[in-house]
């Protein structure tokens, strides 16, 4: 379960509601579906006619484009019973299971640009993990009865990690995770002001991203303070990375989206390495850690949670963001809405899909829409079908 507090406060929707993948509705029926609102997010009448002309879009103009207005609101059905903390942008809740069904899974690159991203991908793993000393290696737990001091000569060789090189990995990662979120928010909303055009809801999912992950990083800095020589690379590689994805997302969104998705496909592999050493026991020390304050609050989780748990929770996100940014990458970056501005994808699929194809954001789109104007309100009807509304229009002429 996902349950964001705030304004916007949702009710799950069915995984067979939201997404019919085998049998995805064409683009261009979905783009008619509510046919009362413009498919476009321009304000002038000759830019939404020009919009027109080009072909369909994911989503449509009407309630819930930009996300739901408070009198919108959907009720979630189920509540959350610990909410202390308080946080402007949208909180991610998990169950246990939505944190134990995250997996490892990729998106093969198809286009240049999609090879392109992924090659800048693993090329920057590989120096990071050079230079971290960090070995992809899983180690079986068997070795710990077979040799009681395995750990200390496991990290000693290099193959296993010690709870501080953990943290340091982790801290430059969150560090630079924060980054893309707030950069193409800030692009997007410059272009929204520069062109007078409506943002169709990137804005906010963009800026809740780069929220989450500094989220990410503060709890971690409560667990253990880097070193002079941690904050200098920090400071390097964000006056590094900062300007260079800056660039690419204002010349080329797709790619730079495309690069986030294969960014977060490792962070989901990075972490998954680290719960599967942690439950092993080849990090002692986090065995018996308890989750700090601050993300027992964030998260909601309970009050006797573990370090364990919290990273858990960390790699949802990232599988989250993975899932989102492979989305958005396949969507027309200058006229299709944000299937995302009104609810979130079930939490079971974005720990177990890489993203959604355009079809299926235009699906999930028009139903989320629905579902808004299904219950808010008292219960207003989506608006009805031309043909539908034309059958009963002659209909009544007849009977005239």
């Amino acid at each position: 379960m996902m349950v964001r507090p705030g304004i916007r406060l949702m009710g799950r929707m069915p995984t067979s509601t939201l997404l019919r993948a085998s049998t995805p509705l064409p683009l261009r029926h979905l783009s008619t579906t509510i046919p009362r609102y413009e498919p476009s997010n321009a304000l002038m009448p000759k830019t939404v006619e020009r919009d027109e002309q080009r072909g369909p879009i994911v989503g449509t103009t009407g309630p819930g484009a930009d996300g739901p207005h408070p009198s919108e609101r959907i009720e979630p059905v189920a509540t959350v019973t610990h909410d202390h903390g308080n946080w402007t942008m949208m909180n991610p809740i998990y169950t246990e299971p939505e944190l134990d069904c995250v997996k490892v899974v990729g998106r093969e690159p198809v286009t240049v640009g999609d090879k392109a991203a992924h090659g800048m991908v693993k090329m920057l793993r590989r120096l990071f993990d050079m230079f971290s000393g960090y070995i992809a290696k899983d180690v079986p737990a068997s070795v710990l009865k077979e040799n009681p001091n395995a750990i200390a000569e496991l990290r000693k060789s290099g193959e296993l990690l010690s709870d501080k090189d953990w943290m340091t990995r982790i801290i430059l990662l969150e560090s630079i995770a924060g980054v893309p979120g707030m950069v193409g928010g800030t692009l997007r909303h410059l272009r929204s002001l520069r062109l007078l055009r409506r943002d169709g809801g990137w804005i906010h999912t963009l800026l809740e991203e780069a929220e989450n992950e500094r989220m990410h990083l503060l709890t971690f800095l409560t667990v253990a303070q880097p070193g002079w020589f941690t904050r200098a690379l920090v400071m390097a590689g964000q006056g590094v990375f900062y300007p260079m994805f800056f660039l690419t997302y204002l010349v080329a969104p797709k790619l730079a989206h495309r690069f986030v998705g294969a960014l977060e496909e490792e962070a989901v592999r990075t972490y998954s390495h680290c719960i599967n050493d942690v439950e092993k026991g080849f990090v002692p020390e986090w065995t018996d850690k308890p989750a700090p304050q601050i993300a027992i609050d964030y998260w909601r989780l309970k009050p006797n949670a573990s370090l364990l748990d919290v990273i858990k929770a960390v790699r949802a996100d990232e599988a989250t963001h993975r899932f989102v940014n492979h989305s958005l990458a396949d969507l027309d970056q200058t006229r299709d809405f944000n299937p995302f501005a009104l609810a979130e994808a079930p939490a079971e699929i974005r720990g177990t899909k890489f993203g959604f194809t355009r079809d299926e954001s235009a699906q999930f789109a028009v139903e989320s829409q629905r579902k808004l104007l299904g219950q808010s309100h008292g219960g207003i009807s989506p608006p009805k079908e031309k043909d539908e509304v034309e059958g009963q229009n002659s209909k009544k002429v007849e009977t005239e």
